[in-house]
């Protein structure tokens, strides 16, 4: 596939401005990872919702871009070599994004590979870990006998923020002073934990005081508060 039109999705959600990049998405902690990181960059996009709630994220125009049915995709017509290029998974998409604008993500090697190591850490385990916290502590978990698999998940949602607060010392971002897509990977699913999920109590956050400046900052940034409305429901 080499043009926009080529794609499926393209025919359910059309574009009106098919020279941008398209976003496929809902403003969930990983889909606004994609709507931050275009924000910020400037980059030229327009934004497409799907409604997860809908179970839209499995249709088959959108499977045919992303078959693991998870938010956020993008194509951007303007890819390598002037080919079209369709990406999902958030922290593939933060990289490609960063690679594209030539920001947020330090050429330096040592800079460099210290972001990309912090992205996985949210990749692999805060995310995962917030997210299982949120299910069983807001929705699940009244439902359940074994309280368990909740205590599990805050327990080890309360080490993964000690890991961040340790390392958020002495410095104002995850990869020391320069605010990279380690920061923009993280902030929306910090902010969730302590907003949608209701978890700021259990899990103690305000021990935090590191991680808890540090999203101040993050939700100080225009494009960030711009970014996490992106693409709403209403």
């Amino acid at each position: 596939m080499s043009t926009l039109s080529d794609f499926p999705i393209s025919k359910r959600w059309p574009a009106q401005h098919p020279e941008r990049i398209q976003l496929y998405s809902l403003n969930t902690p990983n889909g606004v990872k994609a709507s931050i990181m275009l924000e910020e960059t400037g980059l030229p996009y327009e934004a497409h919702l799907v409604d997860i709630t809908e179970n839209e994220s499995h249709t088959p125009e959108f499977l045919a871009l992303n078959p693991n049915g998870k938010i956020p995709a993008i194509i951007d017509p303007q890819g390598p070599d002037g080919q079209a290029l369709a990406l999902f998974e958030s922290g593939a998409i933060l990289m490609y994004l960063a690679e594209k604008s030539g920001r947020f993500l330090p050429a330096e090697p040592q800079a460099r590979w210290a972001t990309v190591q912090w992205v996985m850490f949210q990749m692999g385990g805060l995310g995962p870990m917030f997210g299982q916290l949120g299910f069983f502590h807001k929705f699940a978990g009244k439902d359940y006998e074994d309280k368990r698999p909740l205590q599990r998940y805050v327990a080890e949602s309360k080490r993964l923020l000690g890991v961040l607060d340790t390392q958020l010392q002495g410095q104002d971002w995850i990869v020391g002073n320069d605010y990279t897509i380690a920061d923009i990977a993280t902030l929306g699913w910090v902010r969730n934990l302590v907003t949608f999920y209701e978890a700021r109590a259990l899990v103690e956050f305000d021990r935090y005081t590191q991680v808890a400046a540090w999203l101040e900052r993050g939700l100080a940034r225009p494009a960030v508060r711009r970014g996490l409305e992106i693409p709403s429901k209403g």
